[in-house]
């Protein structure tokens, strides 16, 4: 429970709920309550109502499920707002019919100047037609607005008025690694196709324009709250490419000055630069400090945690499963020891890509290379920072014993949910049902964080994760993970919340319904344990909490 003294009463009670505390001590409860950020209280409705002072508001949950809030292990939050205003979302439409419609109505409003753009989140496996538009099909929805679809990292497709606009023709020389398909007349089609390198699709997305400094800050305040519709009140920032600390920061680091930050976001540096990224990372290392607090307003509110998901792009295997596994080149070794060293002898947390477990065991090699130095020279080595691998959907047992003793974690995501399909085309159900590997990582008693990969990948819809990784399925229905792989509800909510919270630090201060803990909590339109697994998907929050502040309703 909890007590207060004379004055201390609290400014907010919920009570009625069907609380999920995670709280080992009192896995269950009715009501809580809070004050000044934290949680004052957890118990039955009668002991927490003893609490009430003059001034506490009271909420009724009639009986709605209360549990701490969602954080995303693996969000590309500040970009996704700094679009967010510039995107059309494909997320959850049933038909290509009905996306084309959106293209159709989006083309009647679009400013002269500027695109069309679906970037992410959808697969053509959730649409009735099970395939993806046509150029042709875009060009009849919008002929006179350049339209830019996006398929995980895989495919683009570009409608007639948009080759114009990006002036693509049959002379065109597409970047490594990519390429502009031509049709049998010669002439490009519009699609655009990572084969396996995207970018070929990160710098034609590059062309569509900026967003200005208004147009960023009004963006990511629309986005956040559509993950606070979520349930969401935390995130890891897993940075991004052509998203550069900190230009393209500015419409959180804006935010997070005002007492209207509704996510608290922990953020990791992307290098951008090829072969020049240990400059990247010395000229940051020199200039910021990790784990400060730059949102005055919100305790853990907007900090920087270290490095990744891509230290060097040399090591970064491209997960585009319609185009075969790439090898790391040689080269990646020194580089990314080099920035390694750097990071590990700052404490600077990092976090790397890797699809495959053939690039996850090259990178450990360079790893425990590096604490091997760290240990001779008497520090602590990886063990004096919070690491983890990011995806892994292919690590075996070995790599995951190495990761283990070096004290490292695994942040996975539902890309699978999204790309499984593919996935099952090029390498087998076989090696499907256990991508990435669930049970094994919390067997070995390794760290696991759940999340999304979203904007460009998978949807930011929490549920549509913790529906996969308790049912196994693909949004299109493909039976993915099998048996043995997939999770209880419970594991994957502690996935969801104390897992991800682990990886910045913050294992004692959020993922708990608990005294002392951060008010973050959301209570839900359906009841997480008792619905059917089916109707996991369709869950969203009616109140979200963050701070002891409603930041949706």
């Amino acid at each position: 429970f909890g007590a207060q003294g004379p004055g201390t009463s609290p400014e907010l009670i919920v009570h009625n709920a069907k609380v999920t505390t995670q709280d080992t001590s009192r896995p269950q409860a009715e009501a809580i309550a809070f004050r000044d950020g934290k949680i004052t209280a957890v118990g039955s409705n009668q002991e927490v109502l003893k609490s009430k002072g003059r001034s506490t508001r009271l909420i009724d949950a009639k009986g709605r499920r209360l549990i701490p809030g969602l954080n995303d292990s693996h969000l590309h939050a500040i970009r996704g707002g700094r679009f967010y205003s510039f995107e059309l979302r494909w997320d959850g439409v049933p038909s290509l019919k009905v996306a084309l419609d959106r293209v159709r109505e989006q083309a009647k409003r679009t400013p002269k100047g500027q695109w069309i753009r679906v970037i992410g989140g959808w697969t053509p496996h959730q649409f009735a037609e099970r395939r993806m538009p046509t150029p042709k099909e875009l060009t009849l929805a919008a002929p006179d607005t350049p339209v830019y679809v996006l398929y995980l990292y895989s495919t683009a497709i570009v409608n007639r008025k948009g080759v114009e606009e990006l002036g693509i023709t049959k002379h065109s020389m597409a970047p490594a690694g990519g390429r502009y398909e031509l049709g049998a007349d010669g002439e490009p089609t519009g699609r655009l196709l990572a084969e396996p390198n995207p970018t070929i699709l990160y710098q034609t997305l590059a062309e569509l324009g900026e967003p200005s400094s208004e147009e960023k800050l009004s963006g990511t305040r629309h986005f956040y709250r559509e993950l606070n519709r979520f349930g969401i009140t935390s995130a890891l920032d897993a940075g991004g490419g052509g998203h550069r600390f900190p230009a393209h920061y500015d419409g959180t680091a804006r935010l997070a000055q005002t007492a209207d930050m509704p996510v608290r976001i922990s953020f990791h540096l992307f290098a951008q630069e090829p072969g020049a990224e240990l400059k990247e990372f010395q000229d940051w290392v020199a200039a910021h400090e990790v784990q400060q607090n730059l949102a005055p307003t919100l305790a853990h509110g907007y900090e920087l945690e270290g490095g990744g998901e891509t230290l060097v792009t040399s090591a970064v295997d491209f997960e585009n499963f319609r185009a075969p596994r790439p090898p790391l080149p040689e080269r990646f070794r020194p580089e990314l020891e080099r920035v390694t060293n750097l990071l590990i002898s700052k404490r600077w947390s990092l976090r790397i890509h890797a699809t495959y477990d053939e690039s996850a065991s090259q990178i450990l090699d360079v790893f425990e290379s590096v604490d091997r130095t760290e240990r001779d020279a008497g520090r602590l080595g990886f063990k004096s920072v919070r690491w983890a691998f990011d995806h892994g959907e292919t690590l075996g047992g070995t790599s995951i014993g190495r990761i283990k003793a070096l004290g490292g974690g695994v942040m996975v995501q539902n890309r699978m949910a999204f790309a499984g399909e593919d996935f099952i085309e090029r390498y087998g159900r076989a090696m499907a049902a256990h991508a990435p590997p669930l049970r094994a990582l919390l067997d070995a008693g390794v760290p696991v964080g759940a999340g999304t990969d979203a904007t460009r990948v998978s949807s930011y819809n929490p549920w549509l994760a913790l529906y996969w990784m308790v049912s196994g399925k693909s949004v299109g229905g493909a039976q993915l993970l099998d048996e043995r792989n997939r999770l209880t509800r419970d594991e994957a909510l502690h996935l969801y919340t104390l897992g991800s919270a682990w990886f910045s630090n913050e294992e004692e201060v959020k993922g708990r319904i608990a005294v002392g803990q951060f008010a973050d909590f959301a209570l839900l339109s359906h009841d997480y344990f008792a619905v059917p697994l089916e109707t996991v998907r369709a869950i969203e929050s009616v109140l979200t909490v963050v701070n002891g502040r409603v930041v949706y309703g």
